[in-house]
């Protein structure tokens, strides 16, 4: 009877052992792949520092922490390079797809509007979202048009047919800083005076002289 245990002892004690041999292996194997780019790694906490011109990224998963060499950083996270370690460092919006730094946003997640480094469910007021683009600009209120300018072609007001006339209005200064789509000149094609004051008067004299001059000419040779 004691050798019956013994030996069941025995044989359940080489079944955990041939057990604890894969796991390790298992583990091992799994430690290498995670470990790639890593100069440092822990079997419960992968990577800890990583090759020159690669980011260390950390995630957590509940309560622990894994690192991972990368060589660039995942949405929602941005590249800071220091003098040990690269690190990918999350940005602080949800809603930002990337960002420059943690509070600044540079793109945002769908259904989010860009505007001067923040996400928004909608752009706010005195702002509208581009045409093609998720970003938000500001939007402005003009002062009224002027009166449209002489018409004029290099600097000329006739001796041409057509030319070009202008008309300005003003834009307040806060929606030039922010860079309003906010047209503050208008040019249209306009008509002139071909002839300027005076041209055609000296052209017929000029052309009288001429014609008194063989005249002359006859009445000397007879």
């Amino acid at each position: 009877m004691q050798w019956i245990i013994f030996m069941l002892l025995l044989f359940i004690s080489s079944v955990e052992m041939l057990t604890q041999n894969r796991w390790k292996k298992q583990a091992s194997a799994g430690l290498l792949e995670n470990c790639t780019g890593c100069i440092l790694c822990s079997e419960d906490n992968g990577c800890i520092t990583c090759h020159h011109r690669l980011f260390l990224l950390i995630w957590r998963d509940g309560i622990r922490q894994f690192g991972m060499c990368v060589h660039t950083c995942p949405p929602g996270y941005f590249g800071v390079r220091g003098l040990e370690v690269n690190r990918c460092t999350k940005c602080r919006s949800p809603s930002c797809e990337s960002c420059f730094s943690r509070d600044f946003c540079m793109k945002c997640k769908d259904k989010f509007y860009l505007y001067k480094g923040q996400c928004f469910r909608q752009c706010p007021p005195s702002t509208a979202a581009q045409p093609g683009t998720r970003e938000c600009q500001e939007t402005c209120e003009p002062g009224p048009w002027s009166e449209w300018s002489a018409c004029t072609h290099e600097n000329r007001t006739c001796g041409c047919k057509w030319g070009v006339e202008t008309r300005v209005r003003e834009v307040p200064e806060a929606a030039r800083e922010e860079g309003a789509a906010c047209p503050a000149q208008e040019s249209r094609r306009c008509r002139m005076k071909k002839h300027c004051p005076g041209e055609k008067t000296e052209s017929r004299n000029k052309g009288k002289k001429r014609q008194k001059k063989p005249k002359t000419d006859r009445h000397t040779g007879t």
